[in-house]
């Protein structure tokens, strides 16, 4: 959600953050194998956190406090001019994510052996795979995310939305509660409802249970809301303040709520485990408050000391995430389904950087983080030429 403004109060921090976590979303997608990933760039197998369990959340953050931004143009007025653009998006941003989804299968398909098709058949199959391409994922997510959100905002007074997140959050904790929602098999609720609804055939296969399933979008909305209300406290404040008073202001109230959230997320753990693929409740208090305490460290870094020399790399991802991220699923499958003749028979891009570029020099995890590091160079030197070229494209 890119939140370009033009005035001299505008916070670089924010695009940094963006762009940190588009960069780590990216990294984290392409390792060099599954096999042996670098140990901080695994997500947890089921109950705990890792760093790589924060990029996505963070991103989700941030999305809500860049909604707040782009709907301050509205006065947070419902309009049918507002709804048609929010509708809009959502449907773009979700056609984008089943998109994805076709060409993976598309590429992958016809890159595979099908002796005894002839040219037509191979075509056919290849580009009819809906009958079991996934319906949800990470794009379809953040378009559901977005657009109850900004539908919320324009519709509720956002007194008491913070009433409306604590709902959504604590009859979620319920449902979960009630229907072995903490079991990491077939029998939770979330994957009954998955299974019964989107059927296995359209669903992420990990024990039955889809990392970003119906169900586990309830709190979803209620992160990227909080991310919102938190964009609210900290840039609703009073126009006639210098920026140094503003950036004051801003510290002060990030990390208190950061702390707090934090805090509660821990706590509340030990009756709520912390689970990213159910994004239990207290994944979301805890991923939000170390979010917002971040988001702080930069702006005290960026915007009050002044350490801009280093953001360049991370801001190119920043103005265009959405586009960035796309680009890198698109590279990441082209990588992994072009493949050229090599030795005795043929090898995939990727293939090729990582076992026989990479693993000789850095062995297999090494080689795993290098060609995860080198994949975001790649992706970074597209995105420069867009940023050098103030050339802003928007999802």
């Amino acid at each position: 959600m890119n939140s370009q403004t033009k005035t001299n109060k505008r916070i670089l921090a924010l695009d940094i953050l963006r762009g940190v976590t588009i960069a780590g979303m990216i990294m984290v997608n392409n390792p060099g194998t599954w096999g042996h990933i670098y140990a901080p760039l695994r997500h947890a197998e089921w109950n705990g956190l890792t760093p790589t369990d924060l990029v996505f959340p963070f991103f989700m953050f941030i999305m809500g406090i860049s909604t707040y931004i782009s709907l301050k143009k509205y006065n947070f007025e419902f309009s049918h001019a507002a709804a048609m653009k929010i509708l809009k998006r959502t449907i773009i941003i979700f056609l984008i994510g089943l998109a994805i989804g076709w060409f993976s299968r598309f590429c992958y398909y016809w890159a595979g052996s099908h002796e005894g098709l002839s040219f037509g058949e191979q075509l056919w199959a290849s580009v009819w795979t809906f009958d079991r391409i996934r319906i949800l994922g990470v794009m379809q997510r953040l378009a559901l995310c977005y657009g109850a959100t900004a539908i919320i905002a324009l519709t509720m007074k956002h007194r008491h939305i913070p009433y409306l997140i604590a709902t959504l959050l604590v009859g979620y904790f319920i449902l979960l509660m009630c229907g072995n929602g903490f079991a990491y098999n077939e029998t939770n609720i979330l994957s009954i409802v998955d299974r019964a609804i989107l059927t296995p055939a359209h669903m992420y296969k990990d024990n039955g249970i889809d990392p970003e399933g119906l169900l586990s979008t309830i709190p979803s909305i209620a992160h990227v809301l909080l991310g919102f209300c938190v964009g609210r406290m900290m840039l609703d404040s009073n126009k006639t303040e210098n920026r140094e008073t503003l950036l004051n202001s801003h510290l002060i109230k990030l990390f208190l709520i950061g702390t707090i959230l934090t805090f509660a997320g821990f706590l509340l753990s030990y009756g709520c485990p912390i689970n990213k693929k159910i994004w239990s409740p207290t994944f979301v208090l805890t991923t939000c408050g170390l979010a917002s305490s971040f988001l702080a460290l930069l702006i005290w870094i960026i915007d009050v000391k002044g350490y801009k020399k280093w953001c360049t790399f991370f801001e190119a991802f920043g103005v265009n995430p959405l586009f960035m991220y796309v680009l890198g699923g698109v590279l990441s499958i082209l990588f992994g389904s072009i493949s050229f003749p090599w030795s005795d028979g043929n090898i995939s891009i990727h293939g090729f950087l990582y076992k026989i570029v990479l693993m000789p020099i850095f062995d297999e995890t090494g080689g795993s983080l290098a060609y995860a590091l080198l994949f975001v160079a790649i992706n970074w030197c597209i995105g420069y030429q867009l940023y050098k070229r103030k050339i802003y494209i928007k999802i």
